[in-house]
């Protein structure tokens, strides 16, 4: 690989691209307005960037429970997966921070987003070495570029395919640009998690979605074995059709997916809120309301923080919410956790076939 290889326009002119692109922008103009619609938008990416991070962390093999990421102990007590798995969550807002105050993806971005999913700064691969190999038999499949001038040059190509202005429809950009990244594989460590936080960032950048929300990782752990054939089988073959239909497909299922979860998650707050102002009315707040859907399972500190009240109000908030049946009580190790269990359940049992 001494240049990217990137697919002509008019190879990708054939029907079953053409029909995977229609129906993946159909839904995600779908996705974005039914975003658009929340009172809270700020929530999305609290609630669903957590459920993204677990499943993209997977692909990796980093396996964690809902418990660890939900009552995450940044303290120190946590698991090194469940650490793990929320570096991928700050890589995420480092990123999406980073796109929406310059409009760009630049190559400092992705090398922050690399560094806050690895949490070095060794940057791109200075020594030669990495090999990709198979998990089951060990046998080397893919020997990425490892000459440290070639990485960087071909990183630079990949930020200007990127920000290319031509025709490209953007979907295929990106899944051109996700099937690169891995290729060059720049990283010693966090290529692929980082490659998909920069599929969210491309949606971003070219305005199919305001928040990045369109999470991708639990497709690909549900087709991994199709998702590294495909891989592989571009790079040997340079027959980027079925790669390309395969990312567009899966951008589709997800979204469709996504309008079902955010349509429901909408309807539990609203029925969570009747419920509230009718049962709780003295400690009803929209405040309270948000801390609810903000964090499946949220704690004393955290209804203090966004409620501005004392801790003692703020237990009371939290036990009159369990006799009344808003949240189970657990504890965690040392703390007290709320478990939403109505948002928990929606957030944990998604299903991308589902109609």
């Amino acid at each position: 690989m001494t240049e990217l290889d990137i697919p002509s326009p008019a190879s990708l002119e054939v029907k079953a691209v053409w029909q995977s692109l229609a129906e993946a922008h159909r839904h995600l103009a779908e996705l974005k307005g039914l975003c658009e619609s929340l009172p809270n938008r700020a929530i999305l990416l609290d609630t669903l960037a957590i459920q993204e991070a677990k499943d993209s962390s997977e692909i990796e093999n980093i396996i964690t429970t809902h418990d660890e990421l939900y009552a995450y102990d940044q303290s120190g007590s946590a698991s090194p997966a469940a650490k793990e798995v929320q570096n991928y969550i700050a890589a995420l807002k480092v990123g999406f921070t980073d796109v929406v105050n310059s409009g760009l993806i630049r190559m400092s971005t992705i090398l922050r987003v690399q560094e806050e999913v690895e949490q070095n700064n060794a940057g791109f691969r200075k020594v030669p070495g990495t090999v990709l190999k198979n998990q089951t038999t060990g046998a080397v499949v893919y020997e990425p570029p490892q000459d440290a001038v070639l990485i960087e040059r071909l990183m630079t190509q990949l930020v200007d395919f990127i920000h290319a202005d031509d025709e490209l429809d953007p979907l295929l950009r990106m899944a051109i640009s996700h099937h690169q990244f891995e290729s060059i594989h720049p990283f010693y460590d966090g290529n692929g998690r980082t490659g998909r936080i920069l599929n969210l960032l491309m949606l971003q950048r070219d305005g199919l979605m305001d928040l990045p929300v369109l999470y991708l990782s639990r497709y690909i752990t549900a087709t991994k074995d199709q998702y590294y054939r495909l891989l592989q089988s571009t790079r040997e073959t340079h027959d980027w059709v079925g790669w390309c239909v395969y990312i567009v497909k899966g951008v589709a299922l997800t979204a469709r997916s996504e309008i079902r979860l955010i349509r429901n998650l909408r309807e539990l707050m609203q029925a969570t809120k009747q419920r509230l102002r009718k049962e709780l009315p003295r400690i009803y707040s929209q405040e309270l309301l948000n801390n609810l859907f903000r964090y499946p399972y949220t704690k004393i500190e955290f209804v203090e923080k966004d409620l501005g009240v004392s801790r003692i109000t703020a237990a009371k908030h939290l036990d009159a919410l369990v006799t009344s049946g808003f949240v189970e009580k657990r504890k965690i190790g040392r703390t007290n956790f709320y478990i939403n269990r109505p948002l928990f359940n929606l957030l944990t049992q998604i299903n991308l076939n589902d109609e």
